[in-house]
């Protein structure tokens, strides 16, 4: 049993203290699922940390089988709660390159030796145990648990979002804990996926009988998996009890949809024609194979892609943005009044990188910078004239023009790619600075009005870091950088996954605004079907690298919804919505 009573948590900020826990009092019972929800940024991770043992705290108690934690308790205390606990943790993807299995044997070696190391795989006869394939076989039962033994072999690299979630529960697990913290452990996944992954945490509440906490922002998840539900608010517990009944009180604050804009004609400005592009393994076989893909994207409009996790969602939505090379095909935009092959380098394609902006799906923003100085870089280099400086001075520095365009393309790729790529180059971050001189700071002021009050956010968010702004702010204040240049194509790769969907519904109608008011033409990639509904002007449906459906978002997403077999989604967002009305 898990206690927690009177538990205080501050943060210092300026030599100001912000009270972020104020006196939480619960128990979760063995066998029991519990549920927290609330407003993004309301305390629930950090609450999940400290139980943790990951996070101090200043007042009261955290008690498992018998044992009390307190302030005082030290490093024996954090010892103690993380011997006892396995944490799922919030966007976390930190795994090994190498098989899915490894990942697990690694985990199942630290808990033997003290390190993540893999003994050697030894030839020795039959009748002698041969320590690498203890491990293998122990770590197959925990990828089994979680749905995954099918990609044991899967290198973690061409793993979807959804399946690196599932090797990370695996290794937790192997830790065999006394109690299981789940911060939201669906969230970039489809719904097929999910309901794997709910199963499977339902399976664990049979099997282990362990208290489990689940922090999901999806009343669904809640509805179909928690045996009890509590929602903070300002760091406090204002409800707690039936999932249903505080998960409608939860949804009164959130606000009317607004309408979507239709765009004024039908004209195509993304061609994409007969892309292929195959991932295989050694010992596995084809993983991934597009073949042969085409599509017709018209301006103005919002068009999503759906699919389960591993169709090749993501894949598309990198061979249609240019960060990886189809083996045939093209993507062409038009630009400038011109088509320009994305998949190809020529000279224009810095012009139509210029006009595009990038957000994917383990987006984030400098934590050190303020929004300010980090719009301010992204003007830089997407103002007009900023790339024609930006030739001349890399022809002075004797680099080619090709090797400019990989340097231009690098902001918009995830931090550890671009910094593999700049060691290749044998360049640093400083060639930023030389190539694209900063603009006044004043002048971000003028960019960004217009598209900060589109998406509802104060301009004082400008002069904060991403650690003094909301959840919900970090997400606008990074599509604020994104639209700040004024970009005709906005592509979105599942960024909006960990929002609760009070503050979501604030960003889909953002998303909509910057729609009307700029005719961004904007392409997504989502799991969550709520969203894709209230959204997009259309949505295709992705099957194994193939377009299986293309149409209106309420009939797509209804068609992999029932190829899901989800049960969990009998517990829709509307349903809730619609009863909240007459909550008490």
């Amino acid at each position: 049993m898990l206690r927690v009573s009177n538990l205080v948590k501050e943060y210092e900020v300026r030599s100001e203290k912000i009270r972020v826990l104020d006196n939480i009092d619960l128990t979760v019972e063995d066998g029991e699922i519990l549920g927290i929800t609330g407003r993004s940024g309301s305390g629930k991770s950090t609450l999940l940390r400290i139980i943790r043992g990951v996070e101090p705290f200043q007042q009261g108690t955290v008690e498992i089988d018998g044992k009390v934690i307190t302030p005082d308790s030290g490093i024996e205390g954090e010892k103690f709660l993380k011997s006892v606990t396995a944490i799922h943790l919030q966007r976390n993807f930190g795994l090994w390159n190498g098989p899915a299995i490894e990942n697990v044997m690694r985990k199942l070696n630290y808990l033997r030796v003290g390190h993540e190391s893999l003994p050697p795989i030894e030839r020795l006869p039959h009748d002698i145990p041969n320590e690498y394939d203890e491990l293998f076989e122990e770590a197959m039962e925990y990828l089994k648990l979680v749905g995954l033994e099918h990609k044991a072999l899967h290198s973690t690299n061409l793993l979807s979002g959804g399946e690196k979630q599932r090797v990370v529960m695996a290794r937790q697990l192997a830790a065999k804990p006394k109690l299981l913290l789940l911060d939201e452990p669906v969230t970039m996944t489809g719904p097929d996926t999910k309901q794997e992954v709910l199963d499977v945490i339902k399976n664990l509440k049979k099997k282990l009988n362990i208290p489990i906490i689940v922090v999901s922002h999806l009343p669904e998840i809640h509805a179909y998996l928690a045996d009890r539900v509590i929602f903070l608010e300002n760091g406090k517990i204002i409800a707690d009890g039936e999932p249903t009944w505080v998960l409608k009180n939860f949804l009164r604050d959130m606000k009317p949809r607004e309408e979507l804009a239709q765009p004024e004609k039908k004209e195509v400005c993304i061609k994409v024609r007969g892309i292929s592009k195959r991932y295989s393994l050694i010992r596995v076989g084809e993983v991934l194979n597009i073949k042969d893909f085409s599509l017709d994207i018209y301006r103005g409009e919002i068009l999503a892609l759906i699919g389960s996790s591993g169709a090749g969602k993501t894949t598309l939505m990198k061979l249609m943005e240019g960060l990886i090379k189809p083996k045939g095909g093209t993507v062409e935009y038009l630009c400038n009044g011109e088509w320009v092959d994305v998949t190809q380098y020529s000279k224009k394609r810095m012009e139509l990188r210029r006009i595009m902006s990038i957000m994917n799906q383990e987006f984030s923003m400098s934590v050190n910078s303020t929004v300010r100085e980090q719009i301010r870089f992204r003007l830089s280099m997407k103002k007009k004239g900023a790339i024609e400086y930006a030739r001349k001075k890399a022809k002075d520095m004797g680099l080619s023009d090709e090797t400019l365009d990989t340097i231009y393309r690098l902001p918009d790729m995830p931090e550890d790619e671009k910094a593999d790529i700049l060691r290749e180059l044998n360049l640093s971050d400083a060639i930023y600075s030389e190539l694209f001189p900063t603009i006044p700071v004043t002048d971000v002021d003028t960019y960004a009005k217009p598209v900060f009050e589109a998406l509802d956010l104060p301009l004082e968010v400008l002069d904060k870091t991403p650690y003094q702004i909301s959840g919900g702010e970090h997400v606008r204040a990074f599509i604020a950088l994104s639209l700040a240049t004024s970009p005709e194509y906005l592509m979105l790769d599942e960024p909006f996954g960990d929002l609760d969907p009070v503050t979501l519904r604030d960003v889909t109608n953002s998303l909509k605004r910057i729609n009307e008011r700029f005719g961004t033409t904007i392409v997504l990639v989502s799991h969550h079907m709520d969203f894709v509904r209230e959204v997009a002007h259309r949505a295709i449906l992705i099957e194994n690298g193939v377009l299986v459906m293309d149409g209106k978002p309420d009939e797509v997403c209804q068609e992999l919804i029932n190829r899901s077999n989800a049960p969990y989604m009998e517990h829709s967002l509307q349903d809730l919505v619609e009863g909240s009305s007459g909550a008490n």
